[in-house]
């Protein structure tokens, strides 16, 4: 890296610090902090919705099953556009329209206290040990960047993520995570092209018209290495965990920042186009890594990677192909995937733990201060857990990144989310369906991975011979994801066909309160919500012109014509977008009169 990538990595720091000290006074209480006070625009919103879905593992153990698969990692962020797609024909809108400050709020509502308690200590472990493999992803990137060693890197990177996390709310959050997604999106175009450029032997064009003839068969016939019915199972159980994760109740807080019923639905269509587009050109580079380098072991800067030398599949291509200055934007991206995770993690954790737990029983008098005190020491302390958790995947030797994120979901993710998903369309079930159902599901992952014996499995779905060591990981992804949506989907169904008609009458009135809620539209006045809008479009309009022009002027480092162009297209699609924004934020007065 040269000199130019450290200002551009330093500018990046100091920026996203700059946006927490720019939106300090919008936090007036706890609401404010945690959720925006449900006062934000929908391209905000859609924005963090789509950055909270993935992180630095998109670029490092995603890039790794793209280096080695191809193009059948598509499917796993197709299956978000799907999700979100269907948040905008129904959920989203239903999730802001439950009026909460925290998901776990709305558990209480629907399920009672109980569960309220039960939810929230189940979701902080699982939160943080998600944000765990997130730091550690961004560890492998950042390891290999600067040839650091990785333990070092874990500690330090996840030491800056707390301190970014603390200073600012969620209104810092949300909007440094729609600055990101301006960072991130042009920076992987200029890689996509760089990294096509590069296997066309410098001629973008010959790179473009040869790039899929070069690839290996398996990356665009998915059948030629796993057998077919290992692919289309491995597919289906994609589609389904990606859509459970993004339409649980549990993950609602995406949208309880809205502020209307309206800006929710859009929002949630923003992110479904976003996760169309951005995946096609993020997997571009690692997948032109595997024609260009088939042994990623020659390249010396992967060596801090050990085993797990593909996780930096996406780093070699961007190592060997970007220009003076652009290795640090791409630094600077990949740290926003990460940063946009964890800071939108840290925060909606924080906020569950002082919400759900410490105000109502702890302390049920503590104040707004109080509770904004306390929010800040739990996010940090919550950060110094996500750094142990890190720690701990990274000796997970048997399994890679990609694998280790999918394993932890069917088996432990999915449960978890079975019951809130199946909660917004069953309206009567007792109060220990809920509950109930999750241990159901951790009961059937424990038979998978320990009891289960594989050959029934491949028996089953029609197998001639054992699965292989690269199969074994997929039937156990596919095999527990199924079984748990199933299985916890019946149990949730059968509880709440027997059993709802025995709960209180105090117990049916919440139910019945709690539809009537969550049907009914947030509807806002134009004229009392304008100051609120003009000072986002206002603000996020002034930091992409500031944050566009400085990679403009990134055009004067001594590069190639190409290299050139490249921080010209970035920074005049962010200064682009702030300009619009700033139009929109002058004309909202007129309009409204």
């Amino acid at each position: 890296m040269s000199v130019y990538d450290y200002i551009v990595i330093v500018f990046y720091f100091v920026f996203m610090a700059a946006i927490g000290w720019v939106f300090r006074n919008f936090n007036k209480n706890s609401s404010d902090f945690f959720r925006g006070g449900g006062k934000m625009l929908w391209w905000l919103v859609g924005a963090t919705a789509f950055m909270t879905q993935f992180s630095a593992w998109t670029f490092t153990g995603a890039g790794s099953k793209a280096y080695e698969d191809g193009t059948l990692i598509l499917v796993l962020y197709w299956g978000n556009a799907v999700g979100y797609f269907f948040n905008y024909l129904w959920s989203a809108p239903r999730f802001r329209q439950m009026r909460v400050v925290t998901a776990m709020e709305a558990v209480r509502e629907r399920f009672g206290r109980n569960n309220e308690q039960f939810f929230t200590w189940l979701s902080l472990p699982i939160g943080v040990f998600y944000a765990g493999i997130w730091l550690n992803a961004i560890s492998k990137f950042v390891s290999v960047v600067f040839g650091m060693d990785l333990i070092l890197t874990i500690l330090l990177v996840g030491v800056v993520v707390i301190i970014m996390a603390t200073l600012g709310g969620s209104w810092a959050v949300v909007a440094s995570d729609f600055m990101q997604v301006l960072i991130l999106m042009p920076i992987s175009i200029v890689a996509a092209f760089l990294a096509i450029q590069a296997v066309g032997g410098g001629n973008f064009l010959e790179g473009a018209i040869g790039f899929m003839g070069k690839l290996p068969e398996n990356h665009l016939d998915w059948t030629s290495i796993l057998r077919p019915q290992i692919v289309y199972l491995w597919i289906f159980a994609t589609m389904l965990k990606q859509f459970c994760t993004t339409n649980s109740l549990g993950l609602s807080y995406r949208y309880l920042c809205a502020k209307d019923s309206i800006h929710a639905r859009k929002a949630a269509l923003l992110a479904s186009i976003l996760f169309l587009v951005g995946p096609v050109i993020w997997f571009i580079p690692p997948m032109a890594a595997r024609i260009l380098y088939p042994d990623l072991s020659v390249i010396s800067e992967l060596a801090p990677l050990g085993n797990k030398i593909s996780d930096g599949a996406f780093v070699a291509i961007g190592l060997r192909t970007m220009p003076m200055g652009m290795i640090g934007l791409m630094v600077s991206g990949i740290f926003a995937a990460t940063m946009s995770s964890m800071d939108s993690g840290l925060n909606k954790n924080a906020g569950i733990f002082v919400r759900n737990f410490y105000h109502p029983i702890l302390r049920k008098n503590a104040d707004e201060s109080e509770l904004l005190f306390v929010g800040k020491i739990t996010t940090a302390l919550l950060g110094i857990f996500v750094i142990s958790a890190a720690l701990f995947v990274e000796n997970i030797q048997e399994f890679g990144l990609f694998d280790v994120m999918q394993l932890f979901s069917s088996f432990i993710n999915i449960p978890y989310a079975v019951p809130l998903i199946l909660a917004l369309i069953i309206r009567k079930s007792p109060a220990w369906s809920a509950w109930s159902t999750i241990l159901v599901g951790f009961a059937v992952s424990i038979y998978v991975n320990y009891y289960l014996d594989p050959e029934i499995v491949r028996v089953v779905i029609g197998l001639d011979s054992p699965f292989s060591p690269k199969e074994a990981k997929d039937y156990l992804f596919f095999t527990s994801m199924i079984l748990n949506v199933g299985i916890c989907s019946a149990w949730y169904i059968a509880v709440s066909k027997f059993f709802s008609h025995r709960s209180s009458t105090e117990y049916k009135k919440n139910e019945t309160r709690f539809y009537e809620k969550m049907d009914t539209p947030v509807i806002t006045d134009p004229s009392e919500t304008l100051e609120d809008d003009k000072s986002q479009l206002y603000i996020l309009g002034n930091l992409c012109l500031a944050y566009g022009g400085f990679i403009i002027l990134l055009l004067f480092i001594p590069n190639e014509f190409s290299g050139r162009i490249s921080f010209l297209f970035a920074g005049g699609v962010i200064a682009l977008v702030g300009f619009v924004l700033k139009s929109k934020g002058k004309k909202l007065k007129r309009v409204i009169t």
